[in-house]
């Protein structure tokens, strides 16, 4: 037998009504890919939060980047951000009527291209979790040449969580690996004192169905703590020095998620020393002027439900557009365009028809 089958069956033997929130784009791609939802109890749901980077990011921020771009500054970004929808178009689209938008795979290609073209500006659009937030701090206080600097994007986790219990009946939740390397489990303590089971999980099928038995089992006893299932990668504590490089470069602030709307200190900033590499400031004006007047995009978007689908409150096949209108060659909604937005995965892994 198995480790999967011999989990599997634990569950089974103690399952009971439960709704388990993952907020981890890998997690959904996994529980996605291996069918786990329709293997698990029925009455186990499995909901899938805000846990995909490129989804969250809100189109304003999508016209900011798209802004410079239309400016004369070069933009570098990761691949999926490329297609992401912005309120008129999207990076691909900028590129496609001629602003340098360049694809890349870290920070330091950016930060090569600005070396190797100095007479140029170059602009690395940064998003993600607390995940890449550190290596982004650290190329920052490498201090990279003059003619580079950051747009940032980033999110944080702690403040979503918080949000989410506000409006959402959910009663456990499976905590995000990637982003428990850096901060540890100690934050998600809070949440376990309100009565939700917490365990941080890897990111392979029977890790995933390690933490739901370590949930189940945590809820048949009535104790509520903070586990952690993946100690090959995740210290209770985190990563100290990656959270002080963070701390040293960037301020918390109030920042916007698609689909949810603004959440208080759930962003970052750089930090006003830092100010010299931050895009936001030095392009204030350029960015005021090319959003002046911005035309309302494709019509079809008012139909999108990626705000219910990352609140996990909606599932992607109760979308209208779904696999329709909207699918990974013609993304819609931001849900559909990384591996590791919902629409994606139950695309790609439940045999829909993408005619």
């Amino acid at each position: 037998m198995s480790v999967e089958s011999e989990l599997l069956e634990k569950i089974r033997d103690i399952s009971r009504p439960v709704r388990i929130m993952h907020i981890c784009g890998t997690h959904e791609r996994t529980i996605s890919k291996y069918g786990m939802r329709d293997v698990l109890p029925e009455e186990i749901e499995v909901l899938s939060g805000p846990g995909c980077p490129v989804c969250v990011t809100p189109e304003q921020e999508i016209d900011r980047a798209i802004a410079l771009a239309e400016s004369g500054v070069v933009i570098t970004s990761f691949g999926d951000m490329m297609r992401v929808p912005g309120s008129n178009g999207s990076l691909m689209e900028a590129r496609s009527r001629g602003c340098d938008v360049r694809m890349v795979y870290s920070i330091d290609d950016a930060i090569a291209i600005a070396e190797k073209e100095p007479e140029k500006k170059v602009v690395f659009f940064a998003i993600g979790f607390e995940t890449t937030a550190p290596t982004n701090a650290a190329a920052i206080l490498r201090r990279p040449p003059e003619n580079f600097s950051l747009l940032l994007s980033h999110k944080l986790t702690i403040p979503a969580m918080k949000e989410l219990i506000k409006e959402i009946e959910v009663d456990a939740f499976v905590a995000p690996g990637h982003v428990c390397t850096i901060i540890g489990v100690h934050p998600f303590e809070q949440f376990a004192e309100k009565g939700f089971p917490i365990v941080a999980a890897g990111f392979e099928s029977d890790e995933l169905l390690l933490a739901i038995l370590m949930i189940l089992e945590q809820q048949k006893n009535g104790t509520y703590v903070v586990e952690n299932a993946y100690p090959r990668a995740v210290r209770d504590e985190g990563n100290i020095r990656a959270q002080e490089m963070m701390e040293q470069v960037f301020e918390t602030v109030d920042s916007d998620w698609r689909g949810i709307g603004t959440i208080r200190d759930s962003g970052l900033k750089i930090r006003l020393e830092f100010s010299k590499y931050d895009a936001a400031l030095i392009y204030e004006d350029a960015i005021n002027e090319k959003m002046k007047d911005i035309p309302y995009g494709d019509p079809a978007a008012s139909l999108c439900r990626c705000a219910d689908i990352l609140k996990g409150k909606e599932k992607p096949d109760n979308c209208p557009l779904f696999a329709k209108r909207c699918n990974p060659a013609n993304p819609v909604g931001s849900c559909m365009v990384s591996q590791e937005g919902m629409c994606y995965n139950w695309f790609r892994y439940r045999g829909v028809d993408n005619a």
